[in-house]
């Protein structure tokens, strides 16, 4: 049958795995690096993935296509939820076990508790734990009055004084679009919306691919009804801050 289906352009594509992230229907996965309609029965048409697109990649078209296959869809999606990993060796869906890497926690680095330490060691900044976007609780008690960071995973090994230039005195989210398979709009939405959150600073790479935590950083901002004070640092490969 003909019918209204999504195209993506290639060569336009950049890699961010922003519209896979948004595809709710798992029709859309990222191979060799650029995103890719994989089955054309899981397409709707619908196109929630076209506004995610950093670079316009991602287009309607009318031509022969299988018929949107709803059932398929959501046998996958329930596929999909009953072979997930747990989040701890151990543990199952019924028992909901906490992985101890995951527990939250508000961290004293000795320099803001006002400790010496050695001229010549680094000090950790980091305030709590965990870092990752995907792991962090949305109303952990360290977000009240935090000036947070949302950084690119890459940052912090490009830029040698990552810890005293940006992760000093602000709570850090860390995450990476194009490795996740997760739109983080949505959990940085809930972060900012349901805490007091006094500025945002994004830290994200010079490559292509971090557009996408940009991107989710600033529609978070906006989906969140908030006006923070917030900016966005680019770190080139070679450790340099670009702007």
């Amino acid at each position: 049958m003909k019918r209204q289906i999504i195209h993506i352009d290639q060569e336009k594509c950049n890699g961010c795995g922003a519209c896979a992230a948004a595809c709710h229907e798992g029709a859309i996965a990222m191979v060799g690096g650029k995103a890719t309609l994989m089955r054309d029965d899981y397409c709707d048409g619908m196109g929630d993935c076209l506004p995610h697109c950093p670079t316009g990649a991602i287009t309607f078209e009318q031509r022969e296509a299988a018929p949107y296959n709803e059932a398929a869809v959501q046998a996958a999606k329930a596929h999909k939820a009953a072979h997930a990993p747990h989040s701890c060796p151990g543990s199952t869906p019924k028992t909901m076990h906490v992985c101890p890497g995951s527990m939250a926690k508000a961290l004293h680095p000795a320099d803001a508790a006002g400790e010496s330490t050695a001229p010549t060691m680094a000090q950790s900044q980091l305030r709590q734990w965990p870092v990752q976007i995907r792991l962090v609780p949305i109303n952990a008690p360290y977000f009240a009055g935090a000036k947070l960071l949302i950084a690119a995973d890459c940052t912090a090994y490009a830029y040698a004084a990552f810890h005293e230039r940006f992760i000093r005195g602000h709570i850090t989210l860390v995450g990476c679009p194009k490795l996740d398979d997760v739109d983080y709009s949505e959990k940085l939405t809930a972060i900012i919306r349901n805490n007091d959150i006094k500025e945002v600073t994004i830290v994200r790479m010079e490559v292509p691919c971090c557009g996408g935590l940009e991107n989710a950083a600033k529609r978070a901002l906006q989906a969140s009804g908030k006006f923070i004070p917030w900016q966005v640092v680019t770190i080139s490969t070679d450790g340099r801050i670009l702007d």
